[in-house]
């Protein structure tokens, strides 16, 4: 495939187009090209029988309808996953023929009520069904679309036989996306699982995703309490740790516009944020994502809330061109239109 200049950043429809169909439904991800995404994220867990489905969490209740089927109440169970007791019902616990009769909901709908309204209409997919539907929308607006995959709790997988690295390869090559292209990015908060991708052989960025606090699950299995903190990553020296090792990192936007909880940035070894770590990632031969832009007040850093409605929009518009204009590779967003439109905004700016 010939290589094509993505536009920057790259809009990207965050488990589809959640803002109006409930999320990782065949709905949303459809939706979210005809928005003008220019990828689309799915959450890749996996099933009893070896089946990649996308659902945000491997734990299931609030994103589908399982709580309200007598036939599968013996199932929930608590487990500890990443160090910590859940109890719910796990896409583990399921074979994919016993999923596919459960039908999605909105996570957020509380606040979402346009999307809500659609709960209980669509079946869960599969991974192999997004590679599906990406060909069909590239093929219809002849435009290149990409995939951006997010493995959840590969260590937890891992230990338990179903090997999320070996199971998305098995993937690519039944999908006909061979072992992965310019379309595909990969990410993940388990550097180790990233690696792993990377020794297959799979073609495609890895990014690694950085969260507000805590350490990497798979590093804390392997370290314990010394296992590098988050933080630790988002340092200059840090940055160029990862530099060669993986393409690009994934931070939540409270790192960019967060404001409140950024540490001062010339305090020695101190986590850098907004602009500066931008800056310090593309000077370490890194690209830089971020996630979630939201347009609700519930969502947005305290200057840009408008009224007091949580669900009402607030000045996503700002928050947003503000995060676009730090120079970022990529966004991800409920509502990719959106996202177009502040691509565009702040182009013409």
């Amino acid at each position: 495939m010939q290589h094509h200049e993505a536009p920057r950043p790259l809009v990207i429809g965050h488990r589809g187009a959640p803002g109006y169909r409930p999320e990782h439904t065949r709905s949303a991800y459809e939706l979210a090209f005809a928005l003008g995404a220019d990828a689309v994220e799915p959450d890749i867990v996996a099933t009893r029988d070896g089946v990649l489905v996308l659902r945000h969490e491997n734990e299931i209740s609030g994103t589908t309808d399982v709580a309200d089927r007598p036939e599968f109440a013996g199932r929930r169970t608590t487990r500890e996953i990443d160090g910590s007791p859940l109890t719910g019902w796990f896409t583990e616990d399921f074979t994919w023929a016993e999923l596919a009769t459960l039908r999605a909901r909105e996570r957020l709908g509380a606040l979402r009520h346009a999307s809500a309204s659609f709960d209980d209409r669509f079946p869960i997919i599969r991974l192999r069904d997004l590679f599906e539907i990406i060909d069909v929308a590239a093929d219809e607006q002849r435009r290149l679309l990409r995939m951006v995959a997010e493995f959840k709790h590969a260590a937890h997988f891992d230990a338990i036989g179903l090997p999320l690295d070996e199971l998305f390869q098995a993937e690519l090559d039944a999908a006909g996306w061979g072992r992965g292209d310019e379309r595909l990015i990969m990410e993940a908060f388990e550097p180790t699982l990233l690696d792993r991708l990377g020794a297959r052989g799979i073609r495609g960025k890895r990014v690694f995703l950085i969260e507000g606090s805590g350490a990497p699950w798979d590093l804390v299995l392997e370290q314990g309490s010394g296992a590098p903190k988050y933080d630790s990553f988002v340092t200059e020296a840090g940055l160029l740790r990862l530099a060669g090792r993986f393409d690009g990192v994934s931070v939540g936007k409270a790192r960019l516009v967060g404001g409140a909880k950024a540490k001062r940035a010339d305090a020695a070894g101190a986590p850098l944020s907004g602009a500066e770590l931008v800056d310090a990632a593309h000077a370490a031969d890194l690209e830089i994502y971020t996630w979630t832009l939201r347009p609700e007040n519930s969502f947005l850093a305290s200057r840009f809330r408008r009224g007091t409605a949580r669900a009402a929009f607030g000045d996503w518009a700002g928050e947003f061109g503000e995060i676009i204009g730090m120079g970022v590779d990529g966004v991800f967003l409920d509502h990719p239109d959106l996202g177009v439109e502040a691509r565009r905004a702040v182009a013409a700016a």
